[in-house]
């Protein structure tokens, strides 16, 4: 069984095919998909696929990107729903530093009350990090969380042994399928076999086959071959090993 760690199953791209969208990656062998939550507004939706789908688990955040819609009772609907015992995770929150139009302070202050959060309920959480690893990691240091997922990792070397020292697990994706991206590709291969789950973070990022269309969680199974041939083992191994990684960080996938 492969699972994938992250993908938006509730976008608005997959309201014309959804059920179709999801038999085909249970057809490829992804028997478990992992949907974050990114506003308040967004949650009656995940928390409905959940309900209707049992291979569907979720957690619940304020994305960085998502901040300046964001009010101020938002991080205590956050607090009420991660504690009614169906998110597995706190997320996706995180910092980005890519996007220039939004407040980086603010973007910190909702990141470090949501890292408190999942701290005061003991859930690991699911991490945007874009041009801000080392930011994030400086608050991972002074705000200890049960572990996580680095989501569409493209750090260092160093770094990701710095993700992997305080428990998270680093998620790859459709970034391998491009030959040119030479550093991924490289930690890929070389990282240690415990350090790596698999994620489409569907409709987006789509793989080099499939660029300008939308990404879709049947691409998992060919993110799971490209990473064989990457570390040079078996398919087999790289499914059963993410799988174990992937539940070893989120338990509540069990």
């Amino acid at each position: 069984m492969l699972i994938d760690t992250h993908c938006h199953l509730d976008a608005a791209e997959f309201d014309e095919d959804r059920d179709r969208t999801l038999d085909a990656a249970r057809a490829g062998g992804v028997g478990r998909f992992v949907v974050p939550g990114v506003e308040v507004g967004n949650f009656d939706r995940i928390e409905a696929l959940a309900a209707a789908h049992a291979d569907i688990r979720i957690a619940f955040g304020i994305h960085p990107l998502y901040v300046t819609r964001a009010k101020e009772d938002d991080l205590a609907v956050v607090a009420e729903r991660a504690a009614g015992g169906t998110a597995i995770a706190i997320g996706e929150i995180g910092l980005d530093r890519f996007v220039t139009d939004i407040d980086p302070k603010l973007q910190e202050r909702y990141f470090v009350a949501q890292l408190k959060l999942a701290r005061q309920l003991g859930l690991p959480v699911i991490l945007h990090v874009r041009r801000a690893v080392d930011e994030i990691l400086s608050h991972l240091r002074r705000i200890e969380v049960p572990g996580g997922i680095a989501h569409a990792f493209n750090g260092s070397r160093q770094q990701a042994d710095r993700f992997l020292a305080l428990g998270f697990k680093l998620g790859f994706g459709g970034a391998m399928s491009f030959a040119g991206s030479r550093r991924i590709r490289r930690l890929a291969a070389e990282l240690p076999v415990d350090a790596i789950v698999l994620e489409t973070d569907a409709p987006d990022i789509p793989p080099a086959w499939a660029q300008g269309r939308r990404n879709e969680p049947a691409n998992l199974a060919r993110y799971a071959e490209i990473l064989a041939g990457l570390r040079g083992v078996p398919l087999e191994e790289v499914v059963r090993q993410t799988t174990r990684n992937a539940c070893d960080v989120l338990p509540g996938l069990a």
